[in-house]
């Protein structure tokens, strides 16, 4: 049976990432099904909102996706594609993996962590208050 995953392409670059993820992915033992999502700008243009109701519900459904970078569209009203998906599907951390390799020359060797930010706090939540009203 297939894994099914929700695939935002995103916008700029996005789409390019996607593509060459989807190819490293294809060298993997696994059967996805790719459900393919359009947020964004071209979300914007196609439908007036950068995150349609329906990609929202692909996600959850599918209970994985994979995204690209996305913009958010200027001047809409909409504050951040990636502020709402967090708040929407009520996304508690967001997973920094920070690790050097053999033959990749850095300054720090044998880096191996992960940092966990915190979604629901901080600059992450997306609330912004003007100075003085909090």
């Amino acid at each position: 049976m297939p894994h099914k995953v929700t695939l935002l392409p995103g916008d700029g670059i996005g789409p390019e990432v996607t593509d060459a993820t989807r190819r490293v992915l294809a060298v993997l033992d696994v059967d996805f099904e790719w459900e393919i999502g359009i947020v964004g700008e071209a979300a914007q243009q196609q439908f007036d909102t950068p995150l349609p109701d329906k990609v929202l519900e692909s996600i959850k459904r599918n209970r994985v996706a994979l995204k690209g970078p996305v913009t958010t569209p200027m001047g809409t009203g909409f504050r951040s594609v990636n502020v709402a998906l967090r708040q929407s599907l009520e996304l508690y951390a967001c997973l920094r993996p920070c690790k050097t390799y053999p033959g990749i020359q850095t300054p720090f060797k044998n880096v191996d962590i992960i940092v966990v930010r915190e979604n629901t706090e901080d600059l992450y939540i997306g609330i912004e208050f003007a100075r003085g009203s909090a």
